[in-house]
């Protein structure tokens, strides 16, 4: 009985490793090639996924998973971007960030020139997961047969209504911007003049409500021109590229300070004065298009207020691609027009309009408090992609804390900005209501730079790890880790964990030997979400954690870190040298446990041999304990 037990633990151990231990490849990719109407060849792609397994698109923002990237030769041209669906996209809660990815069918298509090639050698570059795994990122050569061509339609079309769900709340955000925008000193004051216009100059009612109706539709036309002229300069599919760039991003941190500066009082955006008047001229023709120019001077006497706000909603809609920025300046622009038009028709509703005042001035510096915080958000996106390191989580949470303290103050009227020609003498209710909210605002903030995870704004602020200190700002250290002197050499602090690691195995394992520890051997990827679950939700289980800190070495090897190695290093298995430092843990990975999934855990003992067996993703803490713990008491250090 004994004997059959023992040899049922065993086919259990065996069955156990069959499963884990495997090299997972959940896609396959075929090749063909279409013929345009104008006579162009498209190559299409199409990758078959594995049930629950999901491909990740080309458009991920930085800091994000590893976008699929396609790689084609030189010696043909491509026309535009590769063209893919639009597949599913999500808030992902671990990255902070909207993802977009496929399942079960992905079609991806590339148009090019005609070519006198037979055929077209190219390649692309892709990463997988599923709900317990990330494998690394894995490039695959892809051949196009270019003398088999068959003539479709080469469109991309959509399977799913996400991204319909994300313009409409695009459109809903812009539009409220475009009420906000109605409420500053350059365009409150024009409803009135405006609508005196329309009575005085048409010959009875219902002229002067055809008229109106134009002008607000000669509104909404002039700024959808403008997201669309965006568009065109740039291109729907690139846009999502362009903005999360790092060159990009820094300079849409430019211009959203160029901007705030002005809400601000420091200086007035005034576009030439000639500009208005030409203007001016036309409109006094009549007509529809001078009813059209009329609109047109409008939005060129209120740029000063609504420029900025312009600009903004651009950016943020430049972000998400495709045409949202003309659904952006559409929203925009009907939140101006409908007030307009209904003003005009009914010219009696302007009785219960509030009068023009400092009030005005107090919603342009509110904004230009907003814009200002915004701006370090794109800041904050270089910074991370660089890893520089120069706009880390408490000095990004101690500048908001600033910004919205001194908003708080300016509310109360304790502070007066250039715009400011008269004291507030009296606090109106709103203005203080505004007020406590900024300054509970500062409060929730506060506990952010002592590692509080601010969830309200979590996908502004830079992720826990990219931290000054582990566990906060005067909280450095939680055991006897030294986290800033005397690291080994190699070592770093993983943040906000506290744990000491090492993400190169060589160093790592010499580090062991001579602490005489057990090492955990850590395969993981910074694009991988189940990972990141581990550390967030088991890692911190203080049990978990005093293990971690105290009775290991950790070794995080990355197999999809980008960066290049120090030296150059030849692949033994493909002859190459290594592009970036994860192909060779990857590599590792794959050849000594003939599996390439990841999260995947090792104990080995101090001298680099495997004790126990391996696991991957396992939420459950207490039974990821109970491995460590008999792991570390097998290595017998």
């Amino acid at each position: 009985m004994k004997i059959s037990l023992h040899l049922l633990k065993i086919a259990i151990l065996f069955a156990f490793f069959s499963v884990n231990a495997q090299i997972h490849n959940p896609v396959s990719w075929t090749t063909s090639v279409e013929k345009t109407d104008k006579g162009n060849l498209v190559l299409v792609s199409t990758a078959t996924i594995e049930k629950g397994w999901h491909l990740y698109s080309q458009n991920i923002g930085d800091g994000g998973p590893i976008p699929t990237t396609f790689y084609y030769p030189e010696n043909i041209k491509t026309v535009g971007d590769t063209k893919e669906e639009d597949g599913v996209e999500v808030d992902d809660p671990i990255f902070n960030m909207p993802i977009k990815y496929f399942g079960d069918k992905a079609v991806f298509k590339q148009e090019i020139t005609v070519t006198d090639l037979s055929s077209v050698e190219a390649s692309v570059e892709y990463m997988v997961c599923n709900d317990e795994m990330c494998l690394p990122p894995k490039e695959v050569s892809l051949t196009y047969d270019l003398t088999k061509v068959t003539t479709k339609n080469t469109s991309v079309t959509s399977i799913d209504d996400n991204k319909d769900k994300s313009y409409w709340t695009l459109f809903i955000l812009s539009f409220l911007a475009g009420l906000t925008a109605l409420l500053t000193p350059c365009v409150f004051p024009m409803i009135p003049m405006t609508v005196s216009f329309f009575t005085k100059q048409s010959k009875n009612r219902a002229v002067g409500i055809k008229n109106a109706i134009i002008y607000g539709i000669s509104i909404v036309v002039i700024y959808v021109l403008l997201g669309t002229f965006v568009v065109g300069v740039f291109g729907a599919d690139s846009l999502n590229k362009l903005s999360t760039s790092v060159t990009f991003n820094i300079a849409f941190f430019a211009i959203l300070v160029f901007f705030a500066l002005s809400f601000l009082g420091a200086y007035e955006l005034v576009l030439p004065s000639s500009w208005g008047t030409k203007l001016d001229e036309k409109a006094d023709r009549g007509g529809l298009i001078g009813i059209f120019f009329m609109a047109l001077a409008l939005a060129v006497v209120s740029f000063s207020c609504t420029g900025p706000i312009v600009g903004t909603a651009l950016v943020q809609s430049a972000s998400q691609g495709g045409v949202a920025p003309i659904i952006s300046m559409l929203g925009f622009s009907l939140a101006i027009a409908i007030p307009f038009t209904l003003f005009a028709v009914f010219p009696g509703w302007l009785n219960s309009l509030p009068k023009s005042g400092g009030w005005l001035n107090t919603v342009k510096v509110v904004l230009g408090f907003l814009e200002l915080a915004l701006a370090f958000k794109f800041l904050s996106n270089a910074d991370l992609v660089l890893q520089a390191h120069w706009l880390e989580r408490e000095i990004f949470i101690a500048i908001w804390i600033v910004i919205f303290l001194f908003l708080g103050i300016y509310l109360l009227g304790k502070i007066r900005l250039p715009h400011d020609y008269q004291p507030v003498e009296q606090v109106s209710v709103t203005r203080l209501m505004l007020a406590i909210l900024s300054f509970t605002f500062v409060v929730y903030m506060i506990p952010g730079l002592f590692g509080a995870p601010v969830k309200l704004i979590g996908a502004f602020v830079p992720p826990l790890e990219y931290s000054e200190s582990p566990n906060g700002v005067l909280n450095a250290t939680s055991s006897s880790i030294n986290t800033h002197q005397d690291l080994p050499d190699g070592a770093h602090i993983l943040a906000p964990y506290n744990i000491l690691t090492f993400n190169d195995y060589e160093k790592g394992l010499a580090y062991a030997q001579k602490v005489n520890k057990p090492v955990l051997l850590d395969f993981t990827g910074r694009a991988c979400v189940n990972c990141r679950k581990m550390e967030q939700n088991v890692w911190t289980v203080p049990a978990v954690l005093d293990v971690l800190q105290n009775k290991v070495v950790l070794i995080s090897l990355y197999v999809d870190d980008r960066q290049k190695l120090p030296t150059e290093e030849i692949s033994p298995v493909t002859g190459k040298p290594y592009r970036y430092i994860g192909q060779k843990w990857s590599e590792f990975q794959e050849k000594r446990y003939k599996t390439n999934a990841q999260p995947y855990y090792v104990i080995l003992n101090s001298k680099g041999e495997d004790v126990g067996s391996p696991v991957g993703y396992t939420p459950d803490a207490e039974e990821y304990l109970d491995w460590l713990q008999q792991g570390v008491a097998q290595a017998g250090n």
